[in-house]
């Protein structure tokens, strides 16, 4: 019996986790991957956008804005990688900067500030590598890059930390309420809880019917990426959009914060919400498209491709409301772009909601709103890293020699709250196979560590969820 079910794992369902985590609720979130961000939260641009494209006075306006000006201090506080890098759109002809004049407009009728139209010398001394018939950008100062999948396993390990469960493989079935009680019949057993909050991403229109909510829908539109490696070097300092069309904002290029580069997405509308395929026309399509923005993308150093499927709402906002159909049903929902960048908002936004549905609810005498720092074996010093070693031999030991992931840091990323149980699930809490590689070298090992830590068999290691076994069986004893 909880009194907060919380459906949905990814960067939503960890942010109001972690708002409504600080008052005594017994509160739990379910989710039918078998790790956090395993959707949209682990395959999107990871970029924390300025505001200015959002209809003023919208939910989706207001909430990126506040979620955009948190941030950088929610980052610090939950050991995020973040770096404030800016933006630009970019335009190709005095028609297009008519569309850059309107979003900057919007935007500083929004309050944003750090927004100006700069010319094609002030966008040749910022980024010389794009190319020369591009004649004016808009740069937004305040726009960002995090790491979309540390984001939301942080926010949840904190929420977990101050005692929200976290119900792996647990998929929704079945949705009833009976005297203000809400049972929900999952594939493991039944839960029952006072109020349930949808952030069940694409799924959220089917688990909103559950409870005869049919209010909206959710359109699921693919999007692929190439990752090229590295040693491409700095191909662009910021965020480079083209000029949005009534398509959406197109294919864009941009660093990471761990020093990849990221090309795309495409937009496609598709008809299976859990498709996750990529393309060769549609990587071919983004490698084109990619060009327009600079000549100089070495497609021969790109190391992986993906999709990601965002939850357009037919609305054309975000949803987030008690449903109609159903008292205490909370719907979060639609979190299309920039769902990444409001999700600090959004969680505390929720906690409005939810807050009032408690009689004398009061605050937990301890809770804390951070995670311990941790630096990562390859940013420390010569120093740092003979003290790390000295303390814990295991970080003499380099598992992935592409990121430099120590053992060390593999055997604590299984030990967290909401430790990794998975080949990937260790690969987003520390890059470990993330590398040019992709795990060539460093995939053994891992499995071997996770075999020993979880006490499990090593054919028993899978790489995601749905039976993704590795090993099938051993050929001697």
């Amino acid at each position: 019996m909880y009194d907060i079910i919380i459906i949905g794992a990814g960067v939503i369902g960890a942010f109001v986790a972690r708002s409504l985590s600080v008052y005594e609720l017994k509160i739990c979130v379910i989710d039918k991957h078998i790790d956090a961000a395993m959707g949209t939260s682990g395959a999107n641009s990871g970029i924390i956008h300025a505001g200015y494209d959002a209809i003023p006075g919208s939910l989706k306006a207001s909430l990126n804005i506040e979620g955009s000006r948190k941030m950088e201090k929610i980052c610090s506080d939950l050991n995020i990688p973040y770096e404030n890098c800016e933006s630009l759109v970019v335009a190709f002809s005095d028609e297009e900067k008519k569309v850059l004049e309107q979003l900057m407009n919007k935007g500083k009728k929004g309050g944003i500030k750090g927004l100006s139209i700069i010319n094609q010398e002030e966008i040749r001394r910022l980024e010389p590598n794009l190319n020369r018939d591009i004649t004016w950008a808009l740069l937004a100062k305040t726009a960002a890059i995090v790491s979309p999948y540390k984001m939301t396993i942080n926010a949840l390990e904190n929420a977990a930390n101050n005692g929200v469960e976290f119900l792996r493989e647990y998929e929704v079935l079945e949705i009833n309420k009976e005297n203000d009680i809400f049972t929900i019949k999952t594939n493991k057993e039944k839960l029952r809880g006072k109020v349930i909050i949808n952030c069940a991403g694409v799924f959220a229109d089917e688990i909103a019917k559950m409870v005869g909510d049919k209010s909206f829908k959710i359109i699921p539109r693919s999007g692929e990426y190439i990752i090229l490696d590295k040693s491409v070097g700095p191909l662009v300092n910021r965020v480079i959009f083209q000029t949005p069309t009534k398509e959406g904002k197109g294919v864009l290029i941009t660093k990471t914060v761990d020093e990849n580069i990221l090309i795309g997405p495409d937009a496609k509308v598709i008809s299976d919400k859990a498709l996750h395929e990529t393309h060769s026309d549609a990587i071919d399509y983004i490698y084109k498209k990619g060009l327009k923005i600079t000549d100089k993308i070495p497609l021969h150093k790109s190391i992986a491709t993906f999709t990601g499927v965002r939850a357009t709402p037919d609305s054309g906002d975000f949803i987030i409301k008690e449903s109609i159909s159903c008292k205490h049903f909370i719907n979060v929902a639609g979190m299309d772009s920039p769902g990444l960048s409001s999700a600090p908002a959004i969680g505390d936004y929720v906690l409005k909601l939810v807050t009032p549905m408690f009689l004398d609810i009061t605050m937990k005498k301890n809770y804390t709103i951070t995670l311990p720092t941790k630096k990562y074996f390859s940013n420390m010093t010569v120093n740092e890293k003979k003290e790390a070693i000295k303390e814990n031999n295991q970080y003499g030991k380099i598992v992935c020699r592409c990121e430099n992931v120590t053992e060390a840091e593999i055997v604590n990323a299984i030990h967290m709250t909401i430790g990794a149980t998975t080949v990937d699930g260790i690969k987003r809490r520390t890059r470990a196979g993330m590398g040019r590689c992709q795990g060539g070298f460093c995939l053994p090992q891992v499995i071997d560590i996770l075999s020993r830590e979880l006490k499990i068999d090593k054919e028993k290691i899978q790489k995601g969820d749905d039976g993704s076994y590795i090993l099938t069986r051993r050929t001697r004893v």
